[in-house]
């Protein structure tokens, strides 16, 4: 049962060290910026100013972008918001903005609930929004859920639906919005956490304050002496680790920190472990989905395979593109293929209306607008997809993926788009090879995705991200029948693979996950060994000899170093809590699901595995308490409430059990486990009716599960209300055509 909460959120994140001594107030004799108590020159780097007394021109240039001002003390300098008493308020809470003696100030809910007053330390990026760092004491610095739009000038809410209670993760005052926690690794140079478990304070520290040159250079102590010297010494690259896209990878991505000190020469695999195109993270066609930036929709694309990089695209300094419009895409899709593709050919003529069927300057005309469709995030930021696809509105009408027509032409429908484009280029474009259809019955969980998964991986115009991914949905549909796929990948030269490899042997029996990628233990990447031996927490271990084990506790070594990186996240200390209950020790696993629950209260997860902690140890009233304690915390989760409900059970408390049950089923009403149960419990107790019915709304409001629909079956049958069974039955043979005993079952009761 604990493996219901292995899932772990990954990711936000800084301090309070005293009030600043000078106004915030820009003057006319004084420009410099405000001192920044929280920087610290760390070792092997220098001084920001440092790099520009050498560097005008590209400091110059740096200073303009987006890069540059991702971070700043507040003052009337940086701070491009309303605080002149401007006023916000949604779903009852009101927020203040106001200035006071030259500093900002906001008066909104506190975690406690009540309103409180906190001073802004920090604007945070500058456009299309700004956001504002807000000190909560501890050295925590809580990122407002609540924004400045710049281009519209008003204030506006970051989050939707509900507003998440205070005191819990969501609120702006959790974990989620905490800057030393989530945001700390990306908008400033050469951050420093500092976080002290033993107080739950920071004192955290970098040595600029938003991103720098040495953020993507690396220290820059041995340039400066290089350069002192007058260069009478040979150094390698002046002193300097030369850039390589790894620099750009560790922040435009969506990723586990598995290290800190990530920087150019360090391999972004070996301080990171990427989410893969999963759902809810991705479109079932590779489009982006969520907020997972950049790296993942790259990795994807044939530029990515070819050899292209950020900044063949992108200017080093400005961030900008190296041209306007087309030009940056002609640069290497021109008539005569450039020298650089040894394998691969992108010449054509494609800036013309024989290509686009758009006037030349349209909109529809600009390559990025057809193939890297923006989508918003934060509301109000739009970013482009990097997967460089070509629009697929029949994608579109079947499994609701975007596509670049209907995005621009919003009255259209998707069919229209799939004729203008028969008209255009002919019907061979709907034959044009696509993962869609493979990770679309995935996510249905469907069976018969298994094949279409093996066809992707064995597809060398595939992508590793996409076969690693497609190994990882392989073994969530197929378990131990896909045990040669799992092996077969981890033996792949592609590290995106075996990182697949690594996850899917998590949904292996235990027993045959160390056959399937034992050798992975020793694997050259850090975010494969870190998987790896993730995956092999429950398997049996604990007799192995030899190289295997040495092997396996290099790797325990890597998982290690993942938890103390992320001592202050509590999805990190609760996964680990549950890796130490697969390997029985049960002291350490309860010390680590502590940490995890004094971290973050309101993570359901780190109960429910404490829970299923002691009653794996025998401890049943501890893990009725336990689960009746997080409750009280999160009264409507339903994973707490279903776990409690099993709880009651071995208590013998079948009221209090349904109860629960039914409150897991308001509370999650999709799920056909939970009323699975629930119909056995109502069963259990001679309700076999109302737990028929219950079932029996299900199917009616869609649910096609195949267990809910053979439970409802038994049930019909034992009431003998054999026309609704009869009903069941039909609709589970259309998911099982070749069941002979359903078939026959079906034949009797239509007699």
């Amino acid at each position: 049962m604990a493996e219901a909460w292995k899932g772990a959120l990954l990711q936000l994140a800084l301090a309070f060290f005293a009030a600043f001594s000078i106004s915030g107030h820009a003057s006319a004799v004084e420009t410099s910026p405000p001192i920044d108590p929280q920087i610290s020159i760390h070792n092997g780097f220098v001084d920001e100013k440092r790099c520009a007394s050498c560097h005008a021109s590209q400091a110059a240039a740096f200073a303009k972008s987006n890069h540059a001002k991702a971070m700043a003390v507040a003052d009337d300098s940086t701070v491009r918001a309303n605080f002149d008493g401007a006023r916000y308020e949604h779903d009852g809470v009101l927020t203040t903005f106001f200035k006071r003696g030259g500093r900002y100030f906001v008066r909104t809910e506190g975690s406690d609930g009540k309103q409180a007053e906190f001073q802004v330390k920090y604007t945070f990026a500058y456009q299309p929004l700004q956001q504002y760092l807000l000190d909560i004491g501890g050295g925590r610095l809580q990122a407002l859920d609540i924004a400045w739009d710049t281009n519209r000038g008003e204030w506006f809410w970051l989050g939707t639906g509900r507003p998440a209670k205070p005191g819990t993760t969501y609120h702006w005052t959790g974990p989620f919005y905490r800057w030393n926690r989530t945001c700390i690794d990306c908008h400033s140079t050469d951050p420093q956490t500092n976080f002290r478990p033993e107080t739950g304070k920071y004192q955290s520290t970098y040595v600029a304050t938003s991103i720098g040159c040495q953020s993507c250079h690396g220290g820059g102590a041995n340039h400066v002496k290089w350069a002192e010297a007058g260069a009478p010494q040979s150094l390698a690259n002046f002193g300097l680790a030369p850039v390589d896209q790894d620099v750009c990878l560790g922040c435009h991505s969506r990723r586990a920190k598995l290290l800190g000190g990530h920087g150019p020469e360090k391999a972004f695999l070996d301080h990171f472990s990427p989410s893969l195109l999963r759902p809810g993270l991705y479109f079932p066609d590779g489009q982006i989905l969520d907020e997972v930036f950049e790296y993942g929709s790259f990795q994807q694309s044939k530029m990515a395979r070819a050899g292209v990089v950020c900044l063949d695209c992108h200017r080093q300094h400005e961030a900008t593109l190296k041209a306007e419009g087309n030009a940056v895409c002609i640069q290497c899709h021109a008539e005569t293929k450039p020298e650089r593709f040894a394998n691969f050919d992108p010449s054509g003529d494609f800036d013309t209306p024989a290509h686009t069927h758009h006037p030349a300057g349209a909109a529809g005309a600009l390559c990025a607008n057809c193939h890297m469709p923006e989508r918003n995030y934060m509301k109000v930021d739009p970013r482009r997809d990097h997967s460089f696809v070509i629009p697929r509105p029949d994608l579109s009408i079947t499994y609701g993926t975007p596509n670049a027509c209907t995005t621009c032409h919003a009255t259209q429908t998707n069919e229209w788009a799939a004729e203008m484009m028969d008209k255009w280029y002919g019907a061979g474009w709907r034959e044009r090879p696509t993962i869609a259809h493979a990770f679309a019955g995935a996510v249905q969980n469907d069976p018969a995705a298994i094949e279409a998964l093996r066809a992707l991986v064995a597809d060398r115009e595939q992508a590793g991200i996409v076969k690693g991914s497609a190994i990882v949905e392989m073994g969530r549909l197929g378990g131990d029948a896909v045990f040669a796929d799992v092996a077969t990948a981890a033996a792949s030269p592609d590290p995106l693979i075996r990182l697949g490899a690594a996850q899917a042997a998590g949904s292996l029996p235990p027993e045959l996950r160390l056959n399937a990628i034992g050798k992975l233990l020793t694997d050259e990447t850090r975010a494969v060994r870190v998987a790896t031996v993730t995956a092999l927490g429950n398997a049996p271990t604990n007799d192995l000899l030899g190289d295997q084990r040495r092997s396996f506790d290099v790797a325990l070594e890597d998982l290690r170093a993942y938890v103390q990186a992320n001592a202050d996240m509590a999805e990190a200390q609760n996964a680990y809590g549950l890796f130490l209950m697969g390997q029985r020790q049960a002291d350490e696993a309860e010390a680590a699901l502590r940490r995890a629950i004094s971290l973050d209260s309101s993570l359901a997860g780190a109960h429910a595995n404490l829970a299923e902690l002691y009653r794996a140890t025998g401890q049943n009233e501890k893990s009725e308490s336990t689960y009746a304690e997080a409750i009280k915390v999160s009264p409507e989760d339903p994973l707490l409430r279903y776990g409690h409900a099993l709880s009651l059970v071995r208590a013998k408390n079948m009221p209090g059990a349904i109860s629960e049950l039914e409150a897991s089923v308001r509370f999650a009403p999709v799920n056909a486990q939970y009323r699975i149960t629930l119909a056995v419990a109502l069963d259990s107790v001679g309700r076999t009716d109302d737990a028929f019915e219950m079932l029996g709304d299900a199917v009616a409001n869609g649910s096609a599960d195949a267990n809910l629909l053979g439970t409802a079956i038994q049930y019909g049958l034992k009431l003998r209300r054999y026309p609704e069974t009869l009903r069941l039955a039909e609709e589970l043979a259309r998911q099982q055509p070749d069941n002979a005993q359903l078939a026959g079952l079906i034949a009797q009761l239509r007699r």
